[in-house]
């Protein structure tokens, strides 16, 4: 893979280890063996969950015999676009009121990655107002540079995000290689719960970064894969939000794997914002092409469960309530996994634990004692020191602080 930097000293993306750290963890017969390297949210119990309500809807529909079975056009379930849309933007979103908003159902997060890299590839070659790389934050999912290889971008760059030293984003950095990258580039953006790390921009951080997208006339490309699992629907929305009231064109990949527990069903989303509505019918029509070579149509069950829900306000409001209750585990296991260090006297601050967000969380742990972790205690992560904090529990949180405490009062 021909992936490039333009800036120095900035670390490249973690290498594709899941799928090895999985088969090491199968292969491991300790009974206490923990991997904390997944992706899905796990429930106390440790295993994928489904909220009652979504379960109650999949029954419904399948039970319907008025919902024949049938292949879905190309840019998927109108009334899940039409919903999803609502949802980031805001009914009333002006972007929405000029019709100069579409969006188009994908098949998980990194399909809508796929499509929209489709779709800047054809303005890359149709135009002259866009000739710039493709800029992705460090860490970030390895398979986004390769995505977007796929769709014909040789030159992906990166950009600083995770501070090691501060064990949190360091927006200095983000808004500095920003500053000096080159003009008309595509800027991926993490929303809310940043993979792998969990540590997100603020609010304030979110509008010094607005104005340097405007400034540099930079392409805003957001990733948002949890909506509403790390603060709330509204605040995990607004940096969409807010550089669309700026006037900026944006792409948006959306995932509701986790926020619904559909997992296998794969319900992805693109939304794209564009200047004037006088273009829509164009891009809509390239959209459907690149769709029509991708997939050729969209899973329809889980589309419908996520459309059911969306537009029915009894649902909506229980469907979040279900997630808050997840957030709020997740946010309790961060503070108990913190104290849980505090006591044992584990060197270092803990406290970042707290400050990120989301299903993800990076601990500050190095390479050689997350080795030992793996080798001698058992407790699987990535790499890079990060992990999915759901999988942590009432069972496993002791073993796994007394496992870190190890880790780095040995090494």
């Amino acid at each position: 893979m021909s992936v490039i930097s333009v800036f120095t000293n900035i670390p490249t993306a973690p290498p594709k280890q899941e799928s090895k750290i999985l088969a090491d963890f199968r292969r491991d017969a300790h009974p206490e063996k923990v991997n904390l390297a997944g992706r899905e949210y796990l429930n106390e119990d440790g295993q994928t969950t489904v909220l009652p309500l979504i379960w109650k809807i999949k029954q419904q529909i399948g039970s319907d015999p008025t919902l024949t079975p049938g292949y879905l056009p190309p840019l998927g379930l109108t009334e899940l676009t039409k919903r999803v849309v609502e949802l980031t933007l805001g009914k009333d979103s002006p972007a929405i009121v000029e019709n100069r908003v579409l969006g188009v159902q994908a098949v998980g997060c990194m399909g809508a990655v796929r499509l929209g890299a489709e779709l800047l590839r054809r303005w890359c070659n149709n135009s002259a107002s866009w000739s710039g790389p493709i800029l992705l934050p460090s860490p970030c999912d390895d398979s986004l540079a390769e995505t977007f290889e796929a769709a014909g971008f040789g030159n992906v760059c990166y950009y600083r995000y995770w501070d090691a030293n501060s064990l949190g984003v360091c927006a200095e950095n983000v808004l500095k290689d920003l500053e000096e990258a080159p003009e008309q580039s595509v800027v991926v953006l993490s929303v809310s719960g940043h993979y792998p790390t969990g540590a997100d921009l603020s609010v304030d951080d979110w509008k010094l970064v607005a104005d340097v997208m405007m400034q540099r006339r930079l392409f805003p490309f957001f990733l948002m894969s949890e909506q509403g699992f790390s603060k709330s629907y509204e605040k995990d929305a607004w940096p969409v939000r807010h550089c669309v009231s700026l006037g900026l064109e944006v792409m948006c990949a959306q995932s509701f794997c986790h926020t619904f527990g559909l997992y296998g069903e794969q319900v992805g989303h693109l939304l794209c914002v564009l200047k004037h509505n006088s273009f829509l019918l164009a891009v809509q029509s390239q959209l459907e092409k690149s769709v029509q070579t991708l997939w050729s149509s969209p899973p329809t069950g889980g589309a419908r469960v996520v459309a059911t829900v969306l537009s029915n306000p009894a649902h909506l409001i229980e469907w979040q309530e279900g997630v808050r209750s997840q957030v709020e585990r997740c946010m309790l296991i961060r503070e108990q996994l913190r104290e849980k260090l505090r006591l044992l006297g584990c060197p270092g601050q803990w406290d970042h634990l707290t400050k990120q967000t989301g299903l993800y969380c990076c601990t500050g742990l190095s390479g050689h004692q997350v080795e030992f972790l793996g080798k001698r205690r058992h407790v699987y992560l990535l790499d890079i020191g990060c992990l999915n904090i759901s999988a942590i529990n009432s069972r496993n949180v002791d073993y796994v602080a007394e496992s870190i405490h190890l880790a780095v009062t040995t090494l």
